[in-house]
């Protein structure tokens, strides 16, 4: 497994997330989560414009094993889709902590302190 980057937070279902400027907040999968997915055939994106709440479902991920749920980290905004990945899926498997799936414009980024850092992410797969 690739090591987990120290730059960003982790939560519990497997998504990362990275404060930009602005409190702008990218959004992708895990390394950890795309391995245990297997080979990424279609992800759903949520619509650019929609709210959404620390936690709630937002996208989807599909495999040629099984389908995931993704969860937003934090509450806010969707402000900006990849549709690069809409297109070509494997550069999730590819590229994880390179491929972002969305970006939310946090209406508090305070809620990133409740996610996991990579220290407690890791302790979290390894267990």
């Amino acid at each position: 497994m690739s090591e987990t980057p120290e730059n960003l937070k982790y939560a519990a279902t497997h998504e990362w997330a990275k404060l930009e400027d602005a409190n702008l907040v990218r959004v992708g999968i895990t390394d950890f989560a795309q391995s245990e997915l297997g080979d990424i055939v279609f992800i759903g994106l949520p619509e650019v414009g929609r709210t959404v709440k620390q936690g709630e479902q937002c996208a989807v991920v599909e495999s040629v094993k099984t389908a995931s749920d993704l969860y937003s980290p934090v509450g806010g905004s969707v402000v900006a889709v990849n549709d690069s990945v809409a297109d070509a899926p494997e550069q999730v498997n590819d590229a994880p902590y390179a491929t972002w799936l969305f970006c939310v414009q946090a209406a508090d980024p305070g809620e990133l302190d409740g996610l996991l850092d990579a220290a407690a992410y890791t302790a979290q797969i390894e267990a």
